[in-house]
């Protein structure tokens, strides 16, 4: 098994598991070359670095499926969300490259990912995007390291144990749910006491993060480039709080212990 019964419960408490050398560092490597090739820029000649940050979309090469579907990510996915009940990686992205130089980031607040549109979002204002209390059409927020990232290389901070609060604040708007604005308005200050930690690790690494998780970038100020790809696990079910058979997985059991259900 890829997860220990250790890892699963500190999942549902805390709302991320870190599992490394999730994928090879040589597949790490081609990964990287053809972000490089992407982005006009090389990851370790610091010559090249123009911005703080760097945004690319979705990458469907040979590396980036090997990276997103080793096995022991497929089984670890399937531990935290179920069997059959998740669609693998067919890409990976989107991806924000950070780069310690000048400039304005203007992307650092604390957020947690939407996942679907309403009736009135728009396609290209992630703000208007919405999550609901089943996390509708996402099982996880995974972050991918590419290249190693240490406490200054600008990782990105999670919040432990944020996903309960957000499961409270999420139930009383029903299927609707809530959009980044409306939640970005009322802040999360609820969750300013919770436990911060960095997802920080080798070139190989993936932290699989409950939907729900509290999470924020932060400027690079080190010395090395900062490659992440952050994915959404999308559901081929979605999650049900109301099992007839009591049987629910781990993303499904965080919501209900936030909610206070047995």
């Amino acid at each position: 098994m890829s997860l220990s019964a250790e890892d699963i419960e500190r999942f549902v408490q805390d709302g991320y598991v870190r599992v490394s050398d999730a994928f090879s560092q040589d597949v790490a490597a081609q990964c990287r070359g053809i972000i490089d090739e992407a982005a006009g820029v090389r990851w370790n000649e610091p010559s090249t670095w123009r911005e703080p940050v760097v945004r690319l979309g979705h990458f469907s090469d040979p590396p980036f499926l090997d990276a997103a579907n080793t096995p022991i990510l497929r089984e670890a996915c399937t531990q935290l969300v179920g069997r059959d009940r998740w669609a693998p990686l067919s890409a990976l992205g989107t991806f924000v490259l950070r780069f310690p130089v000048p400039g304005s980031i203007n992307d650092d607040g604390w957020h947690i990912d939407v996942s679907f549109a309403g009736p009135d979002s728009v396609p290209d204002d992630y703000m208007t995007w919405r999550a609901n209390v089943w996390s509708r059409d996402r099982g996880l927020l995974m972050l991918f390291l590419l290249t190693d990232i240490e406490e200054t290389d600008g990782p990105t901070r999670l919040r432990v144990g944020s996903h309960l609060s957000m499961a409270r604040r999420l139930q009383p708007a029903g299927d609707a749910g809530l959009s980044l604005a409306q939640l970005a308005e009322q802040g999360f200050d609820d969750t300013a006491e919770c436990l911060e930690v960095l997802a920080t690790g080798k070139a190989g690494t993936v932290y699989l993060c409950h939907p729900f998780v509290v999470h924020a970038a932060q400027r690079n100020i080190g010395k090395h480039a900062r490659y992440l790809a952050q994915p959404s696990l999308s559901l081929r079910q979605q999650l049900s709080l109301h099992r007839a058979d009591g049987i629910y997985t781990p993303v499904e059991r965080a919501i209900r212990l936030g909610l206070g259900l047995r």
